[in-house]
Order: structure tokens, then sequence, then C-alpha cells
């Protein structure tokens, strides 16, 4: 998690993979600290990270407390702090299916695709893609120069997916946190990873304005 505007996407990613089985090697970088304390009054402490934790991830995407029932208790979630550079992630030897980058700053964006490993996040994410495995880039950022261009095309040609954080509208979309689901959804689609966060496209023109019949919408697979 780096520090861009976006802390519920990296919620509702966080919730889905919980739901789906999955175990989370957690990194939150200073800048995404900030964020979450500006853009959810939550401060993220090192000593406190699964006090913390679990009162952000209970928040839906309009800040409300108590939307999702989140279990992050026991060795399913583990935090590294961002300074670590002997941490798990660090080291290609260390057991990873991939790694998820929700939401991505231009800042780390640039520090990725140059390779600085300047903090654990850019070095997991280096580490990530020298084993060939699956990084998702979730930038979030408007509009984008020419810089920031050529950096997304520099960490697609060294096979990472960039997912820009674009909700649709064709899913049915009527609360935010539908939106938010949308994106953490194609996230996790990147990722290999199931879930029914959204409708899916079937090719019916209309769709969306019908009740769904499939389990999906609102905080839908995330606990809620």
């Amino acid at each position: 998690m780096s520090g861009a505007s976006g802390t519920p996407y990296a919620a509702a990613v966080l919730r889905a993979l919980l739901a789906a089985g999955e175990s989370v090697d957690l990194v939150v970088s200073r800048a995404s600290r900030l964020t979450l304390l500006d853009e959810t009054g939550i401060s993220f402490r090192d000593a406190h990270w699964r006090d913390d934790l679990r009162e952000w991830l209970a928040r839906g995407a309009d800040g409300k407390p108590g939307t999702f029932a989140v279990d992050v208790d026991g060795d399913r979630v583990r935090y590294w702090a961002t300074g670590d550079l002997a941490a798990g992630p660090s080291s290609g030897s260390y057991p990873s299916r991939g790694m998820l980058i929700v939401p991505a700053s231009t800042a780390c964006v640039a520090g990725v695709a140059l390779g600085l490993s300047k903090d654990l996040l850019q070095r997991a994410a280096s580490v990530t893609l020298k084993e060939g495995r699956t990084l998702v880039v979730a930038v979030r950022e408007t509009p984008l120069n020419g810089q920031t261009l050529r950096h997304l095309v520099a960490l697609d040609d060294a096979g990472a997916t960039v997912l820009p954080a674009s909700p649709a509208f064709y899913a049915g979309a009527g609360h935010i946190q539908d939106l938010v689901d949308f994106v953490a959804g194609r996230v996790l689609d990147a990722a290999g990873v199931p879930h029914t966060l959204y409708r899916r496209w079937e090719g019916d023109i209309g769709g969306a304005r019908t009740p769904s019949t499939n389990g999906t919408g609102t905080g839908a697979g995330t606990g809620a």
C-alpha cells in the first residue's frame, strides 16, 4: 500500500483476500499512513498494527464504522515495517504467489520502474518481477504526465499488470462501496483470486438495472 489516495480500494482488496482464504503479507508505506489518517482518521502504528487494521477494514468506503466483520487475528496476516529491508518479502526465496500494490502512487510507480528498492515496498516489487511472479500495480492518479506514462510502459514491459483504479458503471453501482469493490475485484481478477465483489458482464444490455441473482452487490464476499 503506497501513499496515493484510495485507501478504500486497499481495504476492499484485503477483505476479499481474507474472505478467499488467502494469507497476506502487508506492507504499508510511510506516505500511505498519512493518507490513511487523512481519509479515515485512523493512525496505523507498528506496535498496534493489528488493532488499527481491524478498525480500518471494518469501515465501509463511506467511512461508516462497523460496516464489515473482518477477522485479522491469527497468522493469516503478517505485517512488515516498510523500513525493514531484511523482511521476508525482500528475498526471492520467501514464498509468495505475487504482489498487489493498491493504491499505487506515481512516486511508487517510478521507484519500482527504475528498480530503486529504497524501501520494502519497492524491494518486494523488484523481487516479484525478477522471480516472474504476478505484480499488479493499481495506479491512482489523474492526469498522468509523460514521465509517469513511460514508467507504466516500463512496468508493463517488465511483466507487471498496470491496472488504473477506474471504476465501471455497467455493474449497476448504487453506492460508493460498489465502485470501490469493482476496482478491487479487477485487481483480484488480475491476481487469479476468486471473489464476488461485482456483477460480471454477461452480454445482457440493461442487466445491471435488475436485481442481482449471483450474490453480488454492496460488500458481497467481504464479510458484510
